[in-house]
């Protein structure tokens, strides 16, 4: 019955260990910072008790040299702590660290490791490697101490602390180093290094060790060396950018089970105001526009036609325009042009200037040209998301082309994260902490009043604006988030956009094919397939909507704009021959660039009109095989094959009839040879002349070999059919060699 009982208590304290001591986490802040927000939200969700001291004036915690401040905060906490024997102290950053796992995890590590006292560890010595020699060696794990995390029983943690006598800028790291490099003091006080990251996960030096390890309700870090999943996420120096990345998962931001798990956490509820909203409510945000037409932009009057439409109220937008027309529409429009001969970054600079210097402007919205938002409700969604940095997610159609990068390379310019590909196509959907964006977002008023006040952002370096303000916001511990919660709209192309013609939105069907389309095409287009939405006034003849009136009109200009008419002569030195059986007084596409734009319209508008309309029918835009489908290609060249071979048949069938038929073998023989060279001939001819139809894109080769093939075939089935009918009309060998003869020379 003992031994029963003793395996019982083994078995519930593996389960469910109950441990008497308790856990209190100590840090330092002096600001309410992004990283510090994501700290305590960590530590909330898994219950710690934090007591937070405040940083006093020295050396700055964020930076490398001079966070001794931080030993002589503790020193004074651990003073009203040192007699509770029972207390473990787990002291940590808090800008820069997440919490992956419970107290309780931590303290059953912390008594497995068997130390009174334990420090995470790290691969690199510093910051002093004069003092590596001192370190006792390790078999595995890191050998090297690191101060960003320790724990310890209370009274052994105050008598490392009680020795501090240094000055404030002194480094923490290096204080602790020496009194773990003291074989006395690391023996009497039991001090003791995480060696293989069971609790404490030091990103500096390591982050190839560390993947994502998602659970049902929450992710966890897992280092893959030592098939350990630490608690303590700390991301130090370069490697705040992965912490903020494993940020975006651990410990229950988002997982596959459940998606997005703080999405909701502290937003602003504008439906409230919706319900009793009119033009001249106060309580709307005031929002400042920052427009931004940096290039020369297609589909400009659409991109403020979406402006325009936003659903928010006009009266609460201010919008300042960096190169472009004035709009009357907003309470106030100022716009400033080339004249000014401002750059990209001073324009910018001003733009958000004027949002930060007017105490009403609550927020700041950048938008490029080159953004077409398709969601009315973007300004609002963006606002209630209650992020000082935040914008909608952006893609060029059909590519994998954005307005964020997941991660930056060491020279600070894109690199691809592993999740990237995966947000961007919404297979995750959430709200993501990122180190760049570009192209649109939104700033708080209350952030540019403070943290960012400085006046220039956007100037630094030979770095583009977008990056210069980015660098600025990373620097200053500010998280910037990208959403994809919604569909937002899309990036649209402006690298070669020509604006030499009169219309140039036109040629935008390859670069831009979606806003060309919904520009251009007619919006009852669809209902032809869906709805049978055409009329035929009379046989095989079709009226259907294609272009908008819009398409009409500029079509017209442009043509009109060109001038040159071709004036309705026979003559016509633009197309083959130089001679029109049926003139017209036209201009033609290929005359103002437009050849290619218009077959590629044939292609994809009208060709599946006409495959509807008539069943069977396959449309060749042209005779360069390059607009001509593959599968066109194949389909009839398989239809002529099928047909050569079902003639074959034929032939085959019609000679045994004539075969059974006739009792005649002069009339059998001779019926034979005339079905068999006529239909073999024939079929031959049109299967060569379609092969050669589709290989050969010039017209004249294409007529050519049409007529080298139709006249070799048609003369050697005159020439057979003359002979076999001479070879059995005729007994006479003389007379029938005579008329093969006459017959092989006039053919």
């Amino acid at each position: 019955r003992r031994e029963m009982i003793i395996h019982l208590l083994i078995w519930f304290n593996v389960y469910f260990p109950f441990f008497p001591e308790k856990l209190l986490v100590l840090t330092v802040a002096t600001q309410e910072t992004d990283g510090y927000l994501r700290f305590m939200q960590s530590a909330n969700y898994f219950n710690y008790t934090v007591k937070v001291k405040d940083q006093a004036p020295g050396g700055d915690v964020g930076r490398s040299i001079g966070g001794g401040q931080k030993v002589r905060l503790l020193k004074e906490a651990m003073e009203a702590l040192t007699d509770q024997e029972d207390l473990v102290v787990l002291s940590v950053d808090s800008y820069d660290l997440i919490f992956a796992g419970g107290p309780e995890e931590i303290l059953r590590k912390f008594q497995e490791a068997n130390h009174k006292v334990l420090f995470a560890a790290e691969g690199l010595i510093w910051p002093d490697k004069r003092l590596q020699e001192k370190y006792p060696s390790v078999r595995s794990g890191k050998r090297f101490l690191n101060s960003g995390g320790v724990i310890g029983y209370a009274p052994y943690v105050n008598k490392i602390v009680e020795q501090w006598n240094l000055h404030e800028n002194d480094d923490d790291q290096l204080f602790y180093t020496k009194i773990y490099l003291d074989t006395f003091q690391r023996e009497t006080l039991n001090i003791g290094l995480d060696h293989k990251s069971q609790i404490f996960q030091n990103l500096n030096g390591a982050i190839d060790e560390v993947l994502l390890k998602f659970g049902t309700k929450s992710a966890r870090v897992r280092n893959t060396i030592y098939d350990t999943l630490p608690v303590v996420i700390h991301g130090n120096a370069n490697t705040k950018m992965y912490l903020n990345y494993l940020g975006n998962y651990i410990p229950n931001t988002w997982n596959y089970e459940r998606g997005c798990g703080v999405c909701d956490h502290n937003m602003v509820d504008l439906s409230q105001l919706k319900m009793v909203w009119d033009e001249s409510d106060h309580r709307y945000p005031t929002v400042m526009v920052g427009v931004f037409i940096e290039q020369p932009t297609p589909f400009l009057s659409e991109f403020f036609q979406r402006l325009v439409t936003l659903d928010y109220p006009k009266d609460k937008l201010n919008v300042f325009v960096h190169n472009n027309e004035s709009k009357d529409v907003f309470n106030s429009f100022k716009v400033v042009g080339p004249e000014e001969n401002l750059s990209q970054g001073q324009a910018r600079n001003m733009g958000m200037g004027l949002c930060r210097k007017d105490p009403g402007c609550d927020f700041y919205l950048s938008m490029d040209s080159d953004v077409m938002l398709t969601n009315r409700q973007t300004l609002k969604i963006l606002i209630e998301q209650n992020r000082k940095i935040i914008g909608p997610l952006v893609t060029r159609h059909g590519k994998l082309w954005s307005n964020f990068w997941g991660a930056l390379s060491l020279d600070g310019y894109y690199a691809r994260s592993e999740d990237y590909i995966d947000i961007v196509q919404s297979k995750r959907v959430g709200v993501w902490n990122i180190p760049y964006m570009a192209h649109i977002y939104l700033i708080k008023g209350e952030v540019l009043r403070n943290q960012l006040k400085e006046r220039n952002h956007f100037v630094l370096e030979k770095l583009d604006p977008d990056m210069a303000l980015c660098r600025h916001a990373r620097e200053l511990g500010m998280f910037m988030y990208i959403t994809n919660r919604r569909e937002f709209g899309r990036i649209i192309s402006t690298a070669n956009f020509n604006t030499s013609h009169y219309n140039s939105d036109l040629w935008q069907i390859f670069e831009n094919p979606v806003d060309w389309k919904e520009k251009y095409i007619h919006p009852n287009y669809t209902r032809i397939f869906t709805e049978n939405y055409l009329e035929e006034p009379c046989p095989d003849v079709f009226w259907f909507p294609v272009f908008t009136e819009r398409a009409c009109d500029e079509l017209v200009e442009e043509m009109e704009h060109y001038g040159s008419w071709s004036g309705g002569n026979h003559e016509d030195k633009r197309i083959t021959g130089g001679y029109e059986t049926v003139p017209t007084d036209d201009i033609h596409m290929k005359q103002i660039g437009y050849d290619k734009e218009w077959l590629h319209f044939i292609r994809e508008f009208i060709s599946p009109v006409t495959l509807k309309v008539f069943s069977g029918y396959y449309t060749k835009v042209c005779n360069d095989p390059t607009t001509v489908t593959s599968t066109i290609i194949l389909h009839q060249l398989l239809y002529y094959i099928n047909y050569y071979i079902t003639s074959i048949i034929l032939h085959q069938l019609l000679y045994y009839i004539i075969y059974y038929i006739t009792s005649s073998i002069i009339l059998q023989h001779l019926l034979y040879y005339y079905i068999y060279y006529i239909t073999t001939s024939i079929i031959l001819l049109h299967l060569l002349y379609y092969i050669i139809y589709y290989i050969t894109s010039s017209i004249i080769l294409h007529q050519l070999f049409y007529y080298i093939i139709y006249y070799i075939t048609s003369t050697i089935i005159l020439h057979h059919l003359l002979y076999y009918i001479i070879y059995y009309i005729t007994s006479s060998i003389i007379l029938h060699q005579l008329f093969y003869y006459i017959n092989y020379s006039i053919t």
